[in-house]
């Protein structure tokens, strides 16, 4: 039903003569606002109505759901179901590190690698090591700021470096360390499944390559023959790989990498298409740290740098603390902005990059780059604001921890502080957009909800999720969270009973 004006006015007064003796216009002014408040909540009735329809939907008989949506103008609740449920929300945990990133190191804040001797340089000859100090650049080599074959190209300018310093020989050795972000290797939570696969790669201090390995197959046209290992870049020959994957008529990587961190044994199960003459697929690096000694060991030496030592790892060589203040800084390398990492990580749901923010936010604020400590400085940050963490469990940056326990009324609360904060018009463009951009490219696509919704998305086996910001039709601003767990139809499927959700809270 459908209120008008002319409805209103015959409910409010069957006395035409009091009518008459009223302001007429001071009448209709109240009544037109009576008109525009019962059309809103008629409107917010229908989203309410869709959000209980969902849920009763019989795919989601068994299934867990938080949904909350929050008007920014007028600071008002206007559609809820479960809001305050805790449940585990997948890639849209990443909203913290990104956002607290931004509020807390700003945008421009650029990790550095710090390069130290020690010992002194005579004629052209360092007496002593070149040590490489690890300061949390994710970003160190990565394909995602790197044209493929280009991924070392950072070598180069250290290189330059070192020449530009006058060195021509190292009498010593190449030390990564890395040991100020600690070697805990993956956050808790994390399982078996994950930690073999490049998107269960471990952040630590020296981050390079994206902590991955990226092997090479060909296949031949029968299915059912191993596929044969063409090539592993970078090359890691303390990597010992199983390879179990055949080729299939089954189309598309299907193939699964399983190892644990700062262990050198990886196997390959599953399969690759058949007819393939080079099919990449990635999976996490054991050992970081140790592969970026043996790159620039390696580099130096094919440049024309004389060393009379060896590549060295601060784990893998069990070397003592380094007392940096004794030690002599050569140069520092600067990674990307915290701008640039965290719209990389929202746009394409880089969980690296999610764990490598929440650890940079550690060692900015206390010299330690653990989870632990990221983690610590994310809760005293929250306390500050006063934002809401009663009942909120944040066990990693990137979500793929399933001990995470997030409602969507959380993510309402974190979103508008956001939207009140300097941070907010940076901090919008690192979402992806409906029917647009990122992981939402094919969301709410040719519908109401194209380009009106401004979120990070979250998926996992039996977790799908969304939250951010809607631009509604009739320009308010909303924010929202949307989780669904333990779900009995596909993936995709849900996608399309949640679009229907996204789009009424479009419309209003």
């Amino acid at each position: 039903m459908v209120l008008t004006q002319k409805m209103l006015i015959k409910y409010m007064t069957t006395d035409n003569k009091r009518l008459e003796t009223c302001d007429f216009y001071r009448m209709k002014s109240i009544l037109s606002l009576i008109l525009i408040s019962a059309l809103l909540n008629f409107s917010f009735g229908q989203l309410q109505e869709a959000i209980n329809s969902f849920s009763k939907d019989s795919k989601l008989e068994h299934a867990s759901i938080s949904f909350y949506a929050y008007d920014l103008s007028s600071k008002k609740t206007i559609s809820e179901l479960n809001g305050k449920a805790s449940l585990p929300t997948a890639s849209t945990a990443k909203l913290y590190p990104t956002a607290i990133a931004l509020e807390m190191l700003g945008k421009d804040f650029r990790p550095e690698t710090k390069i130290y001797v020690n010992g002194r340089i005579e004629k052209g000859i360092l007496h002593g090591d070149l040590i490489v100090r690890g300061g949390g650049d994710i970003t160190l080599g990565s394909r995602f700021f790197n044209d493929s074959g280009h991924e070392k190209d950072f070598l180069k300018q250290w290189l330059d470096s070192v020449r530009k310093a006058g060195i021509t020989k190292i009498e010593g050795n190449i030390i990564c360390d890395g040991s100020d972000f600690g070697y805990m290797g993956i956050p808790d939570g994390w399982s078996w499944g994950d930690q073999g696969n490049y998107y269960g790669a471990g952040v630590s201090g020296i981050s390079v390559y994206d902590n991955t390995l990226f092997y090479q197959f060909k296949t031949s046209s029968r299915a059912g023959d191993t596929a044969h290992l063409v090539n592993i870049f970078p090359n890691y020959p303390e990597l010992s790989f199983r390879n179990q994957i055949i080729g299939s008529t089954k189309g598309g990587d299907n193939s699964y990498i399983y190892g644990s961190p700062f262990s050198n044994y990886r196997f390959g199960v599953g399969t690759l298409p058949i007819n393939s003459s080079l099919f990449q697929v990635k999976g996490s690096h054991p050992d970081p740290e140790h592969q970026l000694s043996l790159d620039l060991y390696q580099f130096l030496i094919e440049n024309g740098i004389q060393i009379s030592g060896a590549p060295q790892s601060y784990l893998k060589s069990s070397l003592q603390p380094i007392s940096y203040e004794d030690h002599e800084i050569l140069f520092s390398y600067s990674g990307r902005t915290i701008e640039e990492i965290a719209t990389i990580t929202n746009m394409k749901s880089v969980n690296l990059f999610a764990e490598g923010l929440l650890c940079l936010i550690g060692y900015h604020f206390s010299s330690k780059g653990t989870t632990e400590e990221g983690l610590k400085q994310i809760e005293l940050f929250l306390e500050s604001k006063k934002i809401s963490q009663q009942g909120f469990y944040l066990n990693d940056g990137s979500g793929l921890s399933r001990s995470n326990g997030i409602s969507a009324r959380h993510f309402c609360h974190l979103l508008e502080y956001m939207y009140h904060s300097k941070s907010y018009s940076v901090f919008e463009k690192t979402l992806p957009i409906a029917g647009k951009s990122g992981t939402l490219s094919s969301l709410c696509s040719g519908q109401i909800g194209q380009g009106r919704i401004y979120a990070k998305s979250g998926t996992m086996n039996r977790i799908k999720s969304y939250s951010g910001y809607v631009k509604t039709k009739s320009g308010k601003t909303v924010a929202f969270g949307f989780i669904v767990n333990n779900f009995s139809c596909s993936s995709s499927e849900l996608t399309k009973k949640m679009e229907v959700v996204l789009n009424v809270m479009a419309g209003l």
